[in-house]
């Protein structure tokens, strides 16, 4: 997965790489490093 450094806070949908299954994915930056991380699955 790959994470853009340029935006503090963000939060987007992508797909598992294994099922194939919606993600919500919420990582948050400070000085360009992650801080934060979060991944849920979206129920269908």
């Amino acid at each position: 997965m790959l994470l853009d450094t340029s935006v503090s806070r963000q939060t987007y949908i992508e797909d598992c790489e294994v099922c194939c299954n919606p993600i919500e994915v919420t990582p948050q930056f400070t000085n360009n490093e992650l801080f934060v991380f979060d991944a849920r699955p979206i129920e269908q």
